[in-house]
């Protein structure tokens, strides 16, 4: 796939999490004390949508993104914190009304007991239409990240994004106190509270109706209702179907709607059915939800960038989830270990060679056979599964951390970006056998060789397919 350029428009700002812990109350009021261990900042707003935009979340569904923010940025202390914290985002400034908008959230034992509020309005001055327009042209997808700071309510902003979703990709996250998305969205992704919001009165009671009134409403090709652990509702000319989500086991939900938006522009940005964006979107929203949510990417992020001067030449190669992986397991002395394959057809004997080698340390990367390389190793007819859809897969289970698409025919090259603690392979073989045992050991690696589970592989499944059809 080319390279997809991603605009993202809206308002930013500086989300703040002071996090400690409390085991005492103050004696001058009722009210917790927190000893304070960490702080963490990080763009929010449109800025995080900006940031996971740079994040694909399955593997292998775009080839490279670049991604532009147009937001209004203050010019001060907070401002250029946020400003520098967008990494390779690039950063279309508008004008900015008043201080840079900063959330504080004092967390204690990954809870949330206060937040605070400072700044703003953030309404942007002094924009110019043709300036929008000239930004937003040539992108692949649009995402309009609306948090009520009044970018979507600027008469040039509206006009540069109507006139662009007359042909463009518009993906729109409405706000309560923002603008209504422009006529001819590709997809317009509200929360249910926020649909019932934007009818108001005559609201209809399932979310599933609101989907539909929206669609009608806004004069969008499709609409996407969210709620919640149901997943979506996704309403669009030919009627409204239910886009299930798996259960997930966390309590905090906060970015999940940027995370949906984010994925989905991304999707669509590749050429995806609006169906199989949204479902890709619900996907990608649950793991968000059940990694942590916001609070743990903006800690995590930070103990990436901490950890990114240690890592060796070459890492610079890899996706930048990655990166961060890597800076964060190492930046607490953990260990990062590596297994890869085809993983054609998911079986069995899979799952138990991937649960044994996450038991060896404390983060897994699987490196993952592109189709082109599947293709030069098993022959014409394989593989029978996309190396789009295998990542996905792989990345869904619980034993792995991370997933690299590699090109070549054997993983050395895409070891020695990684340069794991610990490299397992599956096989009756020994260490010695292995052309990148060398590798490995040169940088102070370990080599595994795990037993394969007895009775399962690929190449039986599809025989045994073949002769019951």
């Amino acid at each position: 796939m080319s390279t997809s350029h991603i605009v993202v428009v809206g308002d930013a700002l500086l989300d703040r999490d002071v996090s400690g812990t409390s085991t005492r109350l103050s004696p001058d009021a009722p009210v917790p004390v927190v000893d304070v261990d960490a702080v963490f900042a990080s763009p929010g707003g449109a800025g995080l949508a900006a940031l996971l935009c740079t994040e694909p979340p399955a593997a292998g569904s775009v080839a490279a993104v670049t991604v532009t923010l147009l937001a209004p940025a203050a010019d001060d202390a907070a401002g250029q914190e946020l400003a520098g914290a967008l990494g390779e985002v690039a950063l279309e400034r508008l004008g900015h009304e008043g201080g840079t908008r900063t959330k504080t959230r004092v967390r204690s034992a990954g809870q949330t007991l206060v937040r605070v509020d400072e700044g703003g309005p953030g309404t942007p001055v002094g924009v110019s239409a043709e300036h929008v327009a000239g930004v937003l042209a040539g992108a692949d997808a649009v995402l309009v990240s609306d948090y009520g700071g009044g970018v979507t309510r600027d008469p040039a902003v509206r006009a540069a994004l109507q006139e662009h979703a007359r042909g463009g990709v518009v993906v729109w996250d409405p706000h309560p106190r923002g603008g209504d998305p422009v006529p001819g969205c590709t997809l317009v992704t509200p929360n249910a509270a926020e649909a019932a919001a934007a009818l108001g009165d005559s609201a209809p009671g399932t979310p599933r109706d609101l989907a539909g009134a929206l669609r009608r409403r806004w004069e969008a090709h499709a609409v996407a209702v969210t709620a919640g652990a149901d997943g979506a509702y996704l309403a669009t000319s030919t009627g409204t179907e239910l886009v299930p989500a798996a259960p997930v086991h966390h309590t905090d939900p906060c970015g999940a709607g940027d995370r949906f938006a984010s994925a989905a522009a991304l999707a669509l940005a590749g050429g995806r059915h609006v169906t199989a964006a949204v479902e890709s979107a619900v996907e990608a929203a649950g793991q968000w939800v059940a990694a942590g949510g916001a609070a743990t990417y903006r800690s995590r992020r930070t103990a990436g960038a901490q950890g990114g001067a240690a890592l060796h030449p070459g890492a610079e190669r890899l996706p930048r989830e990655v990166q961060e992986l890597l800076g964060e397991v190492r930046g607490r002395g953990g260990t990062v270990v590596a297994t890869g394959g085809c993983f054609d057809v998911l079986h069995a004997g899979h799952i138990a060679s991937l649960d044994a080698a996450r038991r060896l340390g404390d983060a897994l990367v699987v490196l993952l056979n592109s189709d082109d390389s599947v293709r030069r190793l098993k022959g014409p007819g394989r593989p029978v599964v996309g190396d789009s859809d295998r990542a996905r897969v792989l990345g869904a289970l619980r034993s792995v951390d991370a997933v690299v698409v590699f090109d070549e025919d054997d993983p050395r090259a895409a070891l020695n970006a990684l340069r794991p603690d610990v490299w397992v392979k599956g096989g009756d073989y020994t260490p010695e056998q292995l052309p990148e045992a060398a590798d490995v050991r040169g940088w102070g690696g370990t080599v595994t060789v795990l037993p394969y589970l007895s009775g399962r592989s690929t190449t039986a499944i599809l025989q045994k397919a073949g002769r019951d059809r």
